[in-house]
């Protein structure tokens, strides 16, 4: 089953638009307009898919500045999808560059993919869920949106894959709305991209993420969610906006540094949940973990440990959903076999979104849409492309 609906945008709630953190320093060829106390920082070099290289191999010791590196020539083919293309087919003929996103003192590995043609073009800023890198299908996404003419940044969390930032393997909901705000925030340095065009995508519990960041920084101009993870249960009331209040008050002051483990280090999957309890417990999550994770040059490790800034409120991103003003798109499969992806409260965050708003149901649970090559991706990636491009490119000529 694949149903398909949109939802007129509902009337939004009063907002005080949230300007960015202190600035930091840059080079005054190209400044950049931070949201944590660290300065954003860029290295380009032209890469194939096939020869990913680790991020220490490009990264100088500069670590508040912006560098660029001699770029190769890229694909001289124009990467148009003609009529009897799949999504699939589109994958295996994309080039990126390989950047670094700095936020918070971590250099965050990133790919940019920027369409053939003149831009400037819209951009889709996207960041994986619980643990997953960037090679873990994400990529596929990626490339599928700049096929359909949609620039891309897609980045590893901090301490997650190629990504530097320490402790290793620590999530951290609070830290990881700041990655996007720092992402938006080094998207208007960007040539060739526009300024004041940028979506946010999210898988599972990335979704969260974004939900938070659209609800607090209005510079984000559409949300696609597939899957998101939004809680286990209803969030709890807020009828005067003081629970929302102080969720966006904790993204706007706190740091990385703020946060301490709510957990000792555990297995992300496991086969054996009596002898080895991991932090996802469902056999379907231990079968795509292990598949994609495993993969050479995934840069995925099976540990992860929770954490949280030691005075913030209860991560309730279901709360944030009535100011998020932009369009959304969420993808929910009705028997979402994780627990954290709750279709209920999916629903409930859904119903509350301030904006245009489209709902889709899939088959194939948490996980069928991460898995490529298949049906699924293909009706997943093309149903985000069709969003995607037409609420960014409302208005072109």
């Amino acid at each position: 089953m694949w149903r398909s609906t949109r939802t007129a945008p509902a009337t939004p709630r009063a907002r005080t638009r949230c300007t960015p953190s202190t600035p930091g320093t840059a080079p005054a060829a190209r400044a950049i307009r931070p949201t944590s106390a660290t300065a954003a920082s860029v290295i380009t070099a032209e890469t194939s898919r096939s020869t990913p290289r680790p991020v220490q191999a490009i990264t100088p010791a500069m670590p508040n500045s912006i560098w660029e590196t001699r770029e190769r020539k890229g694909r001289e083919r124009p990467l148009e999808a003609s009529a009897s293309e799949t999504a699939t087919d589109i994958v295996a003929r994309v080039e990126r560059r390989d950047i670094v996103l700095r936020s918070d003192g971590a250099d965050l590995a990133t790919w940019l993919f920027l369409p053939d043609g003149p831009g400037p073009h819209p951009l889709v800023i996207m960041a994986h869920g619980f643990s997953a890198t960037r090679t873990m299908t994400a990529d596929k996404y990626a490339e599928v949106f700049r096929a359909a003419g949609l620039a891309v940044l897609l980045y590893d969390h901090r301490g997650f894959g190629a990504s530097g930032g320490q402790p290793r393997q620590r999530i951290d909901p609070w830290t990881q709305v700041r990655e996007y705000r720092d992402a938006l925030t080094f998207a208007e340095t960007l040539d060739g991209v526009a300024h004041d065009r940028h979506a946010l995508w999210s898988d599972s519990f990335s979704a969260g993420v974004a939900v938070t960041c659209a609800a607090i920084d209005d510079r984000v101009s559409a949300v696609a969610a597939q899957a998101p993870a939004l809680g286990r249960a209803l969030p709890p009331a807020d009828p005067d906006g003081s629970l929302f209040n102080a969720i966006r008050d904790q993204v706007l002051s706190g740091h990385a540094a703020d946060s301490e483990d709510l957990s000792e280090a555990m297995p992300v999957v496991s086969d054996d949940q009596h002898r080895r309890p991991s932090a996802l417990a469902p056999l379907t999550a231990y079968r795509w973990f292990i598949e994609y994770g495993g993969r050479f040059e995934s840069g995925w490790v099976n540990d992860v440990t929770r954490a949280t800034p030691k005075a913030a409120p209860s991560w309730q991103p279901a709360l944030c959903a009535p100011y998020v003003r932009c369009p959304v798109l969420f993808q929910v499969s009705p028997s979402d076999e994780m627990v954290g992806a709750n279709p209920e409260v999916s629903r409930y965050a859904f119903d509350r979104l301030a904006g245009t708003k489209e709902w889709s149901d899939l088959e194939g649970g948490h996980f069928g849409l991460l898995y490529w090559p298949s049906e699924i991706f293909d009706r997943a990636s093309s149903e985000q492309a069709r969003f995607l491009s037409a609420h960014l490119r409302r208005g072109e000529q």
